[in-house]
């Protein structure tokens, strides 16, 4: 071990939505665990979206039933915080960091500290860029989760009637690598059907760069949505929208309701998402949105695990892609999950019965 271990003192606090703060633990889970096989810390985001919070609670839970301390922390999407949290799990000279990047390619000089004192670096489902010392990235197959978004969006307005069909697309933040992988995912399935005149994008809005949403902030979407309906749609109506998450589609949803779709004979267009948190959920049994990528974060936690336990043992991680993930400096080894289509027919099957929702939890 590179590292002696200090003492442990054994509090318990529970890691709970209001959380918000530095070492204090009020922006995180802190070290409220404690292990014999080392520690590490774990920075996330934010807790503003679901997912994330389902991040940290499974990796937390599972790392320390194997025997580690866990420093969990959470940046608010504050680029500086998350950088200052990860200096300071630096300073504490953890074992390995498990890093979810707010922007891939701020955290340049803590990783190059961190290297230098032979920490190992998991960039946890977004790619941290431009630094060699990220060892292991561990994600769901990008491209693949854009690819059935399209394929799904295209099913509903199949189901719906026949092309062309008017689509709006939105994509994901720009400083998160993952969203040009979604993006370059679904226009593999769109951009053939918008070349043929299948797909039409009235707004003339066909660009990542127009589409992109910063920060995936759910209210930014709604905004552009308006927009898009003010000027474009005083006459057509909107039959299909590519929304790359789903707190972007809830936004969209609403600017769409909010100029009389889902009443008065002018129905909601098809709408996808990710992530299948509780509120997209919902709205897709209300028949709201129309679908979402399901990526079991629990899936992924146990991957991160199994890698850090390997680390521990001075073995080298499990991995199935070496190619796909260049980060501008090198190529990292990856682990890639496969993500799941869930369509309203879809949710009993796969989140209920798979234990990852509770029944009373989509009520």
């Amino acid at each position: 071990m590179r590292k002696l271990l200090t003492t442990i003192a054994a509090g318990s606090l529970a890691l709970t939505l209001a959380a918000c703060g530095g070492d204090d633990d009020s922006n995180g889970g802190g070290s409220d665990g404690g292990g014999d096989k080392g520690t590490i810390g774990v920075a996330m985001p934010t807790k503003s979206s679901e997912r994330w919070i389902a991040d940290g609670n499974n990796i937390k839970e599972q790392l320390e039933a194997e025997g580690y301390t866990v420093d969990l922390q959470y940046a608010e999407d504050d680029i500086p915080t998350q950088v200052s949290q990860v200096e300071n799990m630096v300073t504490k000279e953890v074992d390995t960091l498990v890093i979810a990047a707010i922007d891939g390619t701020a955290l340049g000089e803590v990783l190059a500290n961190a290297e230098a004192a032979d920490i190992d670096i998991i960039s946890y489902d977004r790619l941290i860029r431009d630094s060699d010392a990220v060892d292991y990235y561990t994600t769901f197959d990008n491209f693949q989760v854009g690819v059935l978004q399209a394929e799904s969006l295209v099913k509903g307005l199949e189901e719906s009637g026949k092309p062309p069909y008017n689509v709006e697309l939105f994509a994901g933040s720009p400083d998160d690598n993952n969203a040009t992988f979604f993006w370059e995912g679904a226009m593999s399935v769109l951009q053939p059907m918008i070349d043929s005149g299948d797909i039409v994008v009235p707004s003339g809005q066909t660009d990542f760069d127009q589409a992109a949403i910063l920060r995936w902030d759910p209210a930014t979407a709604q905004r552009r949505m308006e927009d898009i309906l003010t000027n474009t749609y005083s006459s057509e109506t909107v039959e299909g929208v590519l929304s790359p998450y789903d707190g972007l589609s809830l936004g969209i949803i609403a600017a769409l309701q909010g100029n009389g779709y889902g009443g008065g004979g002018k129905a909601l267009p098809i709408v996808s998402g990710q992530d299948a948190e509780v509120q997209s959920v919902k709205s897709i049994l209300a028949g709201e949105q129309y679908s979402t990528i399901f990526k079991d974060t629990r899936e992924l936690a146990a991957v991160t695990v199994d890698m850090i336990k390997a680390l521990g043992e001075g073995e080298e991680p499990e991995v199935n892609d070496t190619e796909t993930y260049d980060n501008g400096v090198k190529v990292v080894p990856s682990y890639l999950l496969d993500p799941v289509t869930v369509e309203k027919d879809d949710v009993q099957s796969v989140l209920v019965d798979s234990g990852y929702y509770t029944e009373d939890e989509l009520k």
